[in-house]
């Protein structure tokens, strides 16, 4: 008997997981431990000592707290894989977003320093009324007034169909303009709150800069329906960007606005003449518009 339990000790001796590096934080610990075993296997035993109620509540409170614990730190995990990547994504932004963030800036400054005649009194004042002039020839009021009388003056099919196209192509810029604007709700460089001519054309935001697209939806219009000269087709391209641009020198527009409002005006040219209502259709139009109109019998 004594020769058995010799062999049994020597062999959790030299079991390498007994040791207690290998032994699982959970696992309670061995309850039969020598003590005071000498290299030959000799010596006294210490008593050992019988767990109680209370070290087994112990064991198990502390099991729990391990679980709770790993569960815990799983999550706690979780969130510490969860941030840094946002952290990561804030401070390292996209190229794209590098590039827009720095066009935008760029756009800001030149318009702000390119709005020369903002205030009555500055180093432009002397030029202030001409741009003033300038940006009004390219507002809707005149033009759509302005195409209302010649339809009404005009005597012939073909400068009433021409008319009604052009009056339908203005309206159509003016919602059109008048919608992306409500849409995006882009301030001006200056933010200056809009007049009174503004608020009537519903032109009150800044992006895209309605006068540019109706200055090159005109000039384009005319240019195609109209027989000039060269020196006065050069004059009207020169117009329509100088429509554009004293908006920028009168602070309402960034230069993204101006530039978008061209590519804009150009779209809707194209959309009127793909859609162009033909003679007939236009007296049509006319016949309601006047009350003249009679249904057939």
């Amino acid at each position: 008997m004594p020769s058995s339990q010799a062999r049994s000790r020597a062999r959790d001796r030299n079991n390498v997981l007994n040791r207690p590096e290998f032994l699982s934080l959970n696992q309670p610990p061995r309850r039969e431990h020598v003590a005071g075993e000498t290299r030959g296997g000799g010596g006294p035993r210490r008593p050992v000592r019988q767990p109680s109620q209370q070290d087994d509540a112990a064991a198990a409170r502390g099991s729990r707290d391990s679980s709770e614990g790993g569960a815990g730190g799983d999550g706690g995990a979780k969130e510490a894989s969860r941030w840094p990547e946002q952290d990561c994504m804030q401070l390292n932004p996209s190229f794209r977003g590098i590039a827009i963030s720095s066009l935008l800036a760029i756009d800001i400054s030149l318009s702000k320093r390119l709005g020369v005649c903002v205030r009555p009194h500055g180093s432009a004042a002397s030029m202030r009324s001409m741009v003033t002039l300038l940006a009004l020839s390219g507002h809707a009021l005149p033009w759509l007034c302005g195409t209302l009388i010649c339809l009404w003056r005009s005597n012939t099919m073909a400068g009433q169909e021409v008319l009604v196209n052009l009056l339908l192509a203005l309206i159509l810029d003016v919602m059109t303009v008048a919608g992306m604007q409500k849409l995006v709700k882009r301030r001006g460089p200056w933010d200056f709150p809009p007049g009174f001519l503004d608020i009537v054309a519903m032109d009150t935001y800044s992006f895209p800069a309605a006068h540019a697209s109706r200055a090159i939806m005109v000039s384009k219009f005319l240019l195609n329906h109209l027989v000039l000269a060269v020196p006065l087709r050069i004059l009207l391209y020169l117009w329509a960007f100088l429509v554009g641009m004293s908006r920028v020198l009168l602070g309402k527009h960034h230069l993204s606005d101006v530039g978008c409002g061209f590519a804009l005006g150009f779209l809707h040219f194209r959309l009127v003449e793909s859609v162009w209502l033909d003679s007939a259709t236009c007296q049509t139009l006319i016949s309601i518009g006047s009350l003249r109109w009679t249904p057939l019998l």
